[in-house]
């Protein structure tokens, strides 16, 4: 049986001098409007509703919050309009995410996800980019990088990402690509494979990951580890797997008690992968710290009940030596 509990937390005044950040998460902050239905329509067809509700996510702000509810010091850059709801804005203060890179941007609406559900498991998706469509020039938060070990680059226009990219390499900062769902719309082969070649990490679902290995006409995910070192892949009910040059890592899932809220589980994922990251443990515990935190997601659907951890006196691995 695997086992539920977080590993113990473990109590330590080191953090590295030159850093007061350990991440940086770049992307979406969404409006996620939930429709709940018995069933999805057909088409030209009409169905009542079950519920319908508006929560905060968007998949930077759904990592930078799991991450920093587990004791990750962490900041979200991300853009929005001035509908953009105050409570959403105090919560994710209040949960300990840094947003001076957190920009309304006038004349605009926030970014929206319009998400029907059925309790069959089935899912339909609608996005509103608002002002993450374009590359608006935005200043890079050069700022914010100068005080981070890592950046996360996660939803968003692939011409800002190259550029944050660029800015990050240049300070030293270490990159991890996570296009997720947009790798299917809004990267091609040219922009992709310039992420990967500047990113350590590569996160991936499996049909994310087959998309890659196509945009680059690539065979197998040896190949692709010439040209990103790590490749983490999550594997919903059957866990999550993890590649390096050095060979193959796997974890169990961890089964939910049930199942409030499927949308956001990878997020949750990526922020307990973060919580044993930083922590300096092994690529396997990364994992599976990454896998409970999902299971935390499926059952309350709000990073806001995961445990805080505190870091080992020691930085993260050394993805080279791997």
């Amino acid at each position: 049986m695997v086992n539920r509990r977080p590993p113990r937390a473990i109590s330590s005044s080191w953090r590295p001098s030159a850093r007061t950040l350990d991440l940086v998460v770049v992307g979406h902050t969404n409006l996620d409007h939930f429709f709940r239905v018995e069933r999805l329509p057909a088409t030209d067809r009409t169905v009542p509703l079950k519920g319908r509700e508006v929560r905060l996510g968007g998949t930077a702000a759904n990592i930078a919050r799991s991450a920093a509810k587990l004791g990750v010091r962490t900041a979200l850059v991300s853009l929005v309009g001035p509908d953009f709801p105050s409570r959403f804005r105090h919560l994710m203060i209040q949960e300990g995410v840094d947003l001076t890179g957190f920009e309304s941007v006038p004349a605009t609406h926030s970014p929206a996800c319009f998400i029907v559900e059925s309790s069959r498991g089935e899912q339909v998706t609608l996005i509103d980019q608002g002002p993450m469509e374009a590359d608006r020039g935005t200043e890079i938060p050069e700022a914010l990088l100068s005080r981070a070990g890592w950046v996360h680059l996660a939803t968003g226009n692939p011409r800002h990402h190259l550029r944050v990219l660029a800015a990050a390499r240049q300070r030293g900062v270490r990159a991890v690509a996570d296009p997720a769902q947009e790798i299917f719309y809004r990267w091609d082969a040219d922009p992709l494979r310039q992420l990967l070649e500047g990113s350590e990490l590569f996160f991936a679902n499996r049909s994310e990951l087959a998309q890659a290995l196509k945009l680059l006409r690539l065979k197998s995910v040896g190949e692709l580890l010439g040209i990103v070192p790590t490749v983490v892949e999550t594997l919903g009910p059957g866990g999550a797997t993890a590649w390096t040059r050095a060979g193959r890592v796997e974890a169990p899932p961890v089964r939910p008690r049930a199942v409030r809220q499927v949308t956001g589980a990878g997020d949750g994922f990526r922020g307990g992968f973060y919580a044993g990251w930083f922590r300096g443990d092994s690529l396997r515990d990364c994992l599976r710290y990454g896998n409970w935190a999902a299971a935390r997601w499926l059952e309350t659907g709000d990073p806001s009940r995961l445990r805080p951890w505190l870091p080992r006196p020691r930085p993260p691995p050394d993805l080279s030596t791997l």
